[in-house]
């Protein structure tokens, strides 16, 4: 084992280990992690940026711009009106229904943006059917994970395999040739969680009953201040948690002059000024204010003046993965004097939140209460990445240009499918004739793209050459190899496919196929058998993140609003993957022989 081998198992290793850790996010990690590799001189500098122009980056910003143009297309909205009122009530139909729309939609365009579409359906179709939303957001978050399986531009591991093949053997997989398997994968998936797995979240989260609002939220955390003239001024801590108990409201905590104050023991009165720390749902909130004479306390004063002639309103939305305000504060973000948006709360599934509400940093998965102008909200909500849970102001026009940004992207498809010009290039010009014809604004087109996902990408591109440049790849294959004696190439092949699932239901699936693309390819070149059969194995693999809620962007979306634990997700993921194996397996080798 050379030192540049050492190094590099190393620097794999605690690229991983931050990954799982979590401290700081994927891209920051991929990006200083590539700086590391130029300064021990494991990749040129030459060589350190060109990730940021491979084709696979640039296919996925292209799939992303693309994704959001058809999402804001009419037809999106009336197929959206038509699911909500004929999705059925009993819930092997109704998860039946829109996890399969879901799941064919998440094969043409990001899954992450297929499930924000039908979230606020699946809440509405839910509440209209009486059933919990624990009961339907995880079977639809998997749903539109599995339709990534059946093309090329349908999930980033997608597009990472065909490009390295394309790099390697000159040829890289067409459009479709995902289709033998990730099809029958994803059918019998959608078939699973609509008639099985939802069986297998616990109880709690999916019978809770029916729920008057739009989102079973129980845990809402507000604070609300203490006028003159409230009714509560001079009462004592007995007295305060009755009347709070009559409101349907609990009384966490008091706060005076910015110093908390702990209830129990406590033998004061509430003075005026004083905010008082509740857990309600927005609907007894509105009602505890009114009838107590309170003020929100993150709210703007009564005699601000106005922002406009808008209606101000009330909505609930979920912090995206990797969104703008994701580890941010509200008073970081200047959201009131720059967004003109109030946070009123904050849910958090499985975690009491212990700081004031305008020095909470967000998480991915916080359900926020907002206010704010009605016609703005929809913008702000895309800037700050944040998915509205109940109206997701979805621009309609009139239904000639419904069919333009559909027509363009098949015809993007058709000529990348015909082998005309590579998926980049037509996916590219797609983008580009979105722009150009105005079916998409400029700045959306921007705001569409993840780009910490870009930035991972980007940087993990050098680092996975390095690990074959150096060597590191060879050297991993000869100790899977060595260490079983001869193992069979099917049994290998199964390993792959283990792994890889394993590697990313704890890391991001774009990274998981770069580090086990080579090592596949190494594995088959070694056992003397096809690459191919390992790639797809590997795509497969690294899409299909079921066991946690940082495995994949979905998971975390979904824990909030569904109200999900950590350990909720492998009761129904973990027999998921195994079908996924079992299916996938004979498909792979039946379609691409060893």
């Amino acid at each position: 084992m050379t030192i540049d081998q050492m190094t590099m198992l190393a620097l794999l290793a605690g690229i991983l280990a931050l990954f799982v850790w979590g401290r700081w996010r994927y891209d920051l990690v991929a990006f200083s992690a590539l700086l590391l590799t130029v300064v021990l001189g494991l990749v040129e500098p030459v060589e350190a940026f060109r990730g940021f122009g491979h084709p696979a980056v640039i296919t996925v910003a292209a799939v992303l711009i693309l994704s959001r143009a058809l999402s804001d297309s009419a037809l999106i909205a009336l197929l959206s009106r038509h699911l909500e009122q004929h999705g059925g009530r009993r819930a092997p139909v109704q998860i039946g229904v829109l996890g399969g729309i879901t799941s064919i939609l998440s094969a043409f365009i990001n899954n992450v943006g297929a499930l924000a579409l039908f979230m606020p359906v699946a809440l509405r179709a839910a509440r209209r059917a009486e059933h919990a939303p624990g009961l339907v957001l995880m079977p639809l978050a998997f749903a539109a994970i599995l339709g990534g399986l059946v093309t090329l531009i349908g999930t980033p591991p997608n597009i990472i395999i065909a490009t390295y093949r394309a790099e390697t053997t000159g040829e890289g997989f067409a459009m479709f040739d995902f289709a033998p398997v990730g099809l029958p994968v994803a059918m019998a998936g959608v078939l699973f969680v609509a008639f099985v797995g939802w069986r297998l979240i616990p109880r709690a989260r999916r019978e809770g009953g029916p729920s008057p609002r739009i989102i079973e939220i129980d845990d809402y955390l507000t604070e609300l201040r203490v006028p003159p003239g409230s009714s509560l001024v001079g009462k004592g801590p007995r007295q305060l948690r009755a009347i709070f108990d009559d409101q349907s409201a609990r009384l966490l905590e008091l706060i005076r002059d910015r110093e908390r104050v702990a209830l129990a023991g406590w033998r004061g009165r509430v003075k005026r000024g004083d905010i008082l720390v509740v857990g309600a749902a927005p609907e007894d909130l509105a009602e505890t204010v009114q009838t107590l004479g309170l003020e929100l306390a993150g709210a703007a004063p009564k005699d601000a003046p106005a922002s406009g002639a808008d209606d101000l309103v009330l909505v609930e939305a979920v912090v995206s993965p990797a969104g703008m305000i994701e580890r941010r504060t509200a008073e970081g973000v200047s959201l009131r004097s720059r967004y003109g948006l109030d946070l009123l709360a904050i849910s958090r599934q499985g975690r009491r939140i212990r700081a004031r509400l305008h020095t909470v940093r967000f998480r991915a998965g916080d359900v926020l209460l907002l206010q704010g102008p009605e016609s703005q909200m929809p913008a702000q909500l895309a800037q700050l990445g944040c998915l509205p849970l109940v109206d997701r102001g979805i621009r309609i026009g009139g239904t000639g240009r419904a069919w333009v940004p559909v027509a363009i992207f098949v015809a993007a498809m058709a000529a990348a499918s015909a082998g005309f010009v590579a998926p980049a290039i037509a996916l590219g010009i797609a983008a580009a004739a979105m722009l150009f014809l105005k079916v998409i604004p400029l700045r959306d087109a921007y705001d569409s793209v993840n780009w910490p996902v870009i930035i991972l990408l980007g940087s993990m591109m050098p680092i996975g050459g390095a690990l074959e440049t150096t060597g590191t790849t060879a050297l991993i294959t000869d100790a899977i190899l060595g260490s079983g004696g001869a193992l069979s190439p099917v049994f290998v092949l199964v390993l792959v496919m283990v792994v890889t699932m394993t590697l990313s239901d704890i890391v991001n699936n774009a990274a998981t196929a770069v580090i086990m693309a080579p090592i596949g390819v190494g594995l088959a070149e070694r056992l003397g058998t096809n690459a191919d059969p390992f790639l797809m194995a590997v795509a497969v693999g690294a899409s299909c993140a079921f066991l946690t809620p940082i495995g994949h962007q979905n998971n975390t979306l979904v824990m909030g609003p569904g109200g999900y634990r950590f350990g909720d997700y492998w009761r129904m993921g973990l027999p998921l993957e195994m079908l996924i194996v079992a299916i996938s397996i004979p498909l792979i080798l039946l379609v691409w022989p060893l």
